[in-house]
């Protein structure tokens, strides 16, 4: 296909392409499946080999969020029937991280349910970061608490916090119809303050809420000019006792359609199948790592996930193997790339954010304007197949699957628990 071949070139030299382009890629056949992975394949071995990350969540404190995000189920009125407990102790914190490390995670998520942290709650995750590098120094710690406050990144990133998450989810335009509590200006705000502290941004989305094609591009590409270093594609957990439980959208197919058109969007950027992997791709989850290089290992925040050893296994099966503590992660270039960008105070602060992209990039798209890059010289052949009509995007969405709520296992291990963690 000359779209694939086209997005193939431009991922290899770094090259954003076009929004026609990303759209194309999510309207492509089952037919052409196999090629569209093998394309994104492609530029993920360029820039990650044949490297897995893996990422381990602890789940500091579950349940009972203010907030009224329609898809979690820890959200303020949610009836999903999940464990519920306040802030673990530091060792006990430890003692799940030290589970995931041992189990091959070379990075942990530390995770805490809420608006946002109070400087007493900075002083808890504090304590807890210095409970884990006491057993293992050398691991990656990632903080997930909800909306920052002034200097809170920053005193995060003393106590040896290397990352934040804070996802976008989905596009701005439709951000209202998931959440009334905060807005979508808000989580650009976190995003930016976690990196004017230094730290690395990993901030994604989650797919199979409802949204458009053109959603799922706008946010793909909004992500792209905010710089995320890491972008987790969430595919939508349909708890029971959630606004969305029903919300059964998505196929394996086109979950690594999404999965191919975000590598294209950013190539040289760590991308993770995040929550909701055995949901939705279930037995094509192999295929996923030819297009992403980091997964979570084991379990996630309110559900289970299949055994650390089958994802240990699937790894070893595909050809792939697990990214050692001592492997960087993210390519020489871009690393360089973040160490600038954590200058910026905001995505203002330093030019644009899609300049900044651009400079990272040296045959990159030039400003983006509207949220999106134009045409960009690319062939005439790959204009034609990108410039699909909507309704050729829409029919090529799946339609409703039936539900599947005996996929949905609800976590009952592992933090806040009794039983050891799934590792």
């Amino acid at each position: 296909m000359d779209l694939l071949d086209t997005l193939v070139a431009k991922g290899l030299n770094r090259e954003l392409p076009t929004r026609e382009e990303a759209l194309a890629v999510l309207a492509t056949a089952d037919d052409d499946l196999l090629d569209v992975v093998a394309a994104a394949g492609k530029v993920r071995r360029k820039w990650f080999g044949r490297r897995v990350k893996l990422n381990y969540l602890v789940n500091l404190k579950s349940g009972l969020c203010p907030e009224d995000c329609n898809y979690c189920s820890q959200r303020l009125g949610s009836k999903a029937e999940i464990l519920k407990y306040t802030w673990l102790k530091p060792e006990e914190a430890a003692q799940a991280a030290t589970a995931g490390v041992a189990g091959g995670a070379k990075r942990v998520c530390l995770v805490a349910s809420g608006r946002g942290p109070t400087d007493r709650d900075i002083d808890r995750v504090t304590d807890t970061i210095a409970a884990i590098k006491d057993a293992d120094p050398g691991v990656e710690i990632c903080a997930c608490l909800g909306l920052l406050s002034d200097n809170q990144a920053e005193r995060l990133a003393a106590a040896g916090v290397n990352a934040y998450n804070h996802n976008l989810n989905t596009s701005e335009g439709t951000y209202g119809d998931i959440a009334t509590t905060h807005t979508y200006a808000d989580r650009v705000d976190t995003v930016e303050k976690a990196h004017g502290a230094g730290l690395s941004a990993c901030s994604g989305l989650i797919a199979g809420m409802g949204e458009s094609a053109e959603d799922l591009v706008d946010v793909v590409f909004a992500l792209r000019e905010l710089g995320s270093d890491s972008v987790p594609v969430n595919f939508l957990i349909p708890f029971e006792g959630t606004p969305l439980a029903k919300e059964w959208n998505l196929t394996p197919q086109h979950c690594l359609r999404i999965l191919a058109m975000v590598r294209f969007v950013h190539p040289d950027t760590e991308v993770r199948i995040a929550g909701g992997r055995e949901v939705h791709l279930r037995s094509l989850q192999p295929l996923g790592l030819h297009i992403a290089n980091s997964i979570f290992l084991g379990d996630y925040l309110t559900s289970e996930g299949q055994a650390g050893q089958a994802d240990l296994d699937m790894i070893k099966d595909a050809g792939f193997e697990v990214e050692g503590q001592g492997e960087a992660t993210m390519p020489r270039h871009r690393s360089e790339y973040a160490e600038q960008f954590a200058g910026c105070g905001s995505s203002g602060g330093c030019g644009s954010s899609g300049e900044a992209a651009g400079t990272a990039a040296a045959h990159a798209c030039g400003g983006h304007a509207g949220g999106g890059c134009g045409p960009c010289g690319e062939p005439a052949e790959a204009v034609e197949a990108a410039g699909q009509s909507e309704a050729a995007v829409a029919q090529a969405e799946p339609d409703a699957g039936a539900l599947r709520e005996d996929l949905v296992r609800v976590r009952r291990r592992g933090a806040g628990t009794e039983l050891a963690p799934n590792a």
